[in-house]
């Protein structure tokens, strides 16, 4: 009683000290130690913030709440050898508790060792603790913990099930941990990396920033005393400019965070904030209005470059660059962290270090090399153009984040059939702009088309054109990761085409399905919604299960259903020689009164839609959190083959399903 009067007095405390803000001090991280062929060690580790503690599993009476842990011996196929260990740490006299109390900072590593048999994968596990610093303490908080002690090999056609593999002495647990980036994550860097770097391009040959190059190169080899001291200046130029874009995507992560971020994707205000906004951004480049920052930043910046010396006025010329070419950079480097924003992490980051990169390089260049200014195109119209082509671009990006919130919110507004003829109806104005058809506001009269610009025009009319039987059902695999999906359309099985037409033919007699729970996923591939439905169904046909983890704003789900689902082999899998249970991670539907329930990842909180159902399924038993994410399982809820995620090599995908299937063969067989 004692000990809940101190809990309860603290956690007044730490509210009545605090201005409405919410901590989350610790960090939780999972790996696993292979000791033997049946014994781990599994490994927790709490990265703890500045200036707080975590309190030992060993407390005096009436101290705070110890460190705890539990784990899931499921019906003793884990045995625990031991307790958990835990660090030397600190001991101290606790100026809130005033007594001896053993804590840690910083770091703190807990390992539990384990007995497990072969049919085990996964470990799932809890750890209770309290965090305090030196004015508060934060109520107890239970963290869900889960350990990948092991995957089965996979087994050939001629040999039987066998037992866990050695693959790898330690096993990080993907998902379950925040840190560490997948090979896939890498791939998503480099993307936003790469386009970036375009997008800079793209910038360079705007009307604020392309006149620049020759101006700001002159100023450092006339200001110089020699050519190398020119180029050293216009290098630290180059340098400084990626500097400011670096420290502005910096901020951008800083202040949302990582994760929040990437939690933001499937997000509906966001979509729609930055729909309008891209918008806004479009109107801006078609000429209706110009976005500027305050003249008196640019001046004061400027006068800053003129009252100081050396490289601190190169410093603060690079930062006047940045200001002037606003209009035509802001939109560009906007529409950037939008989408950098969309995939979490470093993306920002990485992001403006390609976009800087890109508007950096033909300074330094032209500064070493200053006779090539002479083969630069003299500024015209051409930089008009590229102004409203990119402005065309700015708004056909913006429908897809509104068409990923009508996808998340299910509300069939912004339905397949609408963009496409939205889109249509924009890379066509934009073809007629680019033959001179359309002027916008800042253009002069064209009297001829060169043949740069006709050969863009034939490149953006053939993409119109190409466009148009996405109308009447195409897949339009040149775009798949764009629209919404085939089966979100007002025509799913294609114009003049119904479930019993000709277009869609199903192998699999379905005459036994239960009622509810099962809907047709792209490709006319049955599908259930519901996991335990479909678990079931599989039972009664005698089929594995492959569970789909996806989301209704994922790209590279729908990349993956339109470009690698439809191909003859592993499509013929999907229809007939697995169950397949598509679980939407951000379906916004309200769960029914009976089925809203307490987190078991954020205590204290309720699961109220779908989507956090299948969410926190995924995480708690795969040890993942991204989509798409694909599990071959059995009848027992038995992993056939390591789970994989975003795949867009057919013949992988379907070598991948193929021993899946096999392992299920030879698993009956047993």
């Amino acid at each position: 009683m004692r000990k809940n009067l101190f809990l309860i007095i603290f956690i007044f405390l730490g509210f009545a000290t605090s201005s409405a803000q919410i901590f989350d001090p610790i960090e939780w991280s999972t790996s696993v130690e292979k000791l033997s062929e049946t014994e781990y060690k599994l490994v927790s580790m709490a990265v703890i913030e500045e200036g707080w503690h975590l309190y030992s599993q060993d407390v005096p009476k009436d101290g705070p709440i110890p460190t705890q842990f539990t784990y899931d011996e499921q019906a003793g196929s884990v045995i625990l050898l031991g307790g958990t260990m835990e660090q030397e740490g600190h001991t101290v006299n606790d100026p809130i508790f005033n007594m001896e109390i053993k804590f840690f900072e910083k770091e703190a590593v807990f390992e539990q060792r384990v007995r497990v048999d072969s049919e085990v994968n996964w470990i799932s596990g809890t750890v209770e603790f309290m965090v305090c610093d030196d004015e508060r303490c934060l109520p107890p908080t239970e963290e869900q913990l889960v350990f990948r002690v092991g995957r089965r090999k996979s087994v050939d056609k001629d040999s039987t099930k066998e037992g866990l593999t050695d693959e790898s002495e330690v096993h990080e647990n993907e998902g379950a941990t925040k840190s560490g980036i997948s090979s896939t994550g890498d791939k998503g860097l480099w993307t936003i990396f790469i386009i970036a770097f375009l997008s800079g391009f793209a910038a360079l040959l705007t009307p604020c920033v392309f006149p620049m190059i020759p101006l700001t190169v002159s100023f450092f080899t006339k200001q110089s005393k020699n050519k190398a001291a020119g180029i050293r200046n216009a290098v630290f130029y180059g340098i400084s400019i990626i500097v400011i874009y670096v420290l502005l995507g910096s901020a951008v992560t800083a202040i949302f965070g990582a994760d929040s971020l990437n939690a933001l994707a499937t997000n509906v205000w966001f979509n729609i904030i930055f729909f309008l906004l891209l918008v806004v951004f479009a109107i801006s480049f078609l000429g209706a209005f110009e976005i500027t920052l305050p003249s008196s930043w640019a001046n004061k910046i400027d006068e800053q470059s003129y009252k100081r010396s050396g490289l601190v006025a190169i410093f603060f010329m690079a930062l006047a660059l940045a200001i002037v070419s606003f209009s035509c950079t802001g939109p560009i480097v906007g529409t950037l962290l939008v989408e950098a924003a969309s995939k979490g992490g470093l993306a920002p980051i990485i992001g403006m270090l390609g976009f800087s990169l890109a508007i950096a390089l033909p300074f330094a260049l032209f500064a070493a090399f200053p006779g090539w200014l002479n083969s630069l195109p003299k500024s015209g119209g051409w930089l008009n153009t590229v102004k409203g082509v990119l402005g065309f671009l700015e708004l056909a990006l913006a429908f897809k984040f509104l068409s990923q919130a009508d996808l998340v919110l299910q509300l069939h507004i912004l339905e397949r059939e609408v963009f496409i003829a939205i889109w249509i109806a924009i890379f066509g104005t934009m073809s007629l702009y680019l033959l001179g058809k359309i002027q916008l506001p800042y253009d002069s009269p064209l009297s001829h088309i060169s043949v740069g610009r006709l050969g863009l025009a034939l490149l953006t009319l053939s993409f119109t054109i190409y466009m148009v039987p996405g109308l009447w059902g195409a897949p339009l695999n040149l775009i798949s990761a764009f629209p919404p999906p085939l089966e979100y359309s007002e025509s799913p099985y294609g114009v003049g085409n119904s479930k019993s037409g000709g277009a869609v033919s199903t192998a699999t007699d379905h005459s036994s399905l239960p009622d509810g729970g099962h809907l047709l996923a792209p490709h006319d591939i049955l599908a259930f919604n519901d996991y335990d439905k479909g678990l079931a169904y599989a039972r009664k046909v005698g089929k594995p299960v492959m569970i789909d983890f996806t989301g209704w704003a994922c790209v590279n789900c729908r990349k993956m259903e339109q470009n690698v689902w439809p191909k003859p082999k592993v499509l013929d899998v999907l229809k007939n020689k697995v169950v397949l249970i598509s679980l939407y991670v951000d379906d916004k539907r309200p769960l029914p009164d009976g089925q809203v329930v307490e987190s078991r990842l954020r205590p204290g909180k309720k699961l109220k839609y779908i989507g956090q159902k299948w969410s926190e399924l995924q995480t708690l038993k795969y040890g993942a959190n991204s989509q798409p994410y694909y599990v071959l399982m059995d009848h027992k809820e038995i992993n056939l083959i390591e789970p994989v995620a975003y795949k867009p090599d057919a013949e992988e995908y379907f070598e991948w399903l193929s021993k899946g299937i096999d392992n299920f063969k030879a698993s009956t067989i047993e």
